[in-house]
């Protein structure tokens, strides 16, 4: 009996102790994550400005270089003209000093030496002996060689063809220069006193004068030129 009392009195406390923690036992909240989140917007903005301006400056740079490499071109091809251009006056002035060489030689109809030489062998020989140039053995074929070119536009080395009436071209000079007045000298095998100097204001070769003909100019002298390096 006083075993079951005391079963019941430990089973009544148990009770009493559970309900009493039941009731002071507070849930406590789950803690909110309040730390402020700081946003990278501004860093951001920052490091995409950085890149433009990297780009801008990389492309900038790109034109500068452009630029450069467009000035040094433009440069070379200059330099490149000026030397074709010299390189040509030389082959003028060889023409010229060759045909100078000439000066008293006989004329004499299909000749083609020192003793005896017409009008297109002495231009055909200037022409292969001093530039290489290979022309037709009459005049009539050399005047259809090379450009035409106006007689205000004449220059040393040009040929200057001649014709009596209206006819056949029959002759051919190689002009030996051109004076500030604008008076064109020629060099040529005239019948009567062999190669002589004569000009286009001459009473006699002026109205006889037809047309003019370039057969020789930078860029031809400059493709041989590279030939013949190619070759030797």
């Amino acid at each position: 009996m006083k075993k079951s009392v005391l079963l019941y009195i430990t089973v009544l406390t148990s009770i009493f102790t559970l309900q009493s923690c039941v009731t002071n036992y507070q849930v406590a909240e789950p803690a909110l994550y309040t730390k402020e989140y700081k946003s990278d917007a501004k860093v951001s903005t920052a490091d995409v400005k950085r890149m433009q301006e990297n780009k801008q400056t990389l492309i900038n740079s790109f034109a500068s270089e452009k630029s450069t490499k467009m000035a040094i071109l433009n440069s070379l091809e200059k330099k490149a003209e000026m030397v074709k251009a010299i390189k040509f006056a030389k082959t003028i002035d060889g023409i010229i000093e060759e045909a100078t060489t000439y000066l008293g030689t006989p004329y004499r109809y299909g000749g083609m030496t020192r003793s005896g030489i017409d009008c297109s062998a002495f231009v055909l020989s200037v022409f292969g002996s001093a530039a290489g140039v290979n022309l037709p053995r009459v005049a009539a074929s050399q005047a259809q060689e090379g450009e035409k070119v106006e007689k205000t536009e004449l220059q040393r080395g040009d040929l200057v063809f001649f014709s009596q009436g209206r006819g056949r071209i029959s002759h051919v000079g190689i002009v030996e220069n051109v004076t500030e007045e604008g008076d064109v000298k020629f060099i040529h095998a005239a019948t009567s006193r062999g190669v002589m100097v004569s000009s286009l204001n001459d009473k006699y070769w002026g109205p006889r004068y037809r047309f003019a003909k370039r057969v020789i100019n930078p860029d031809l002298v400059s493709a041989q030129e590279n030939l013949a390096g190619t070759l030797n």
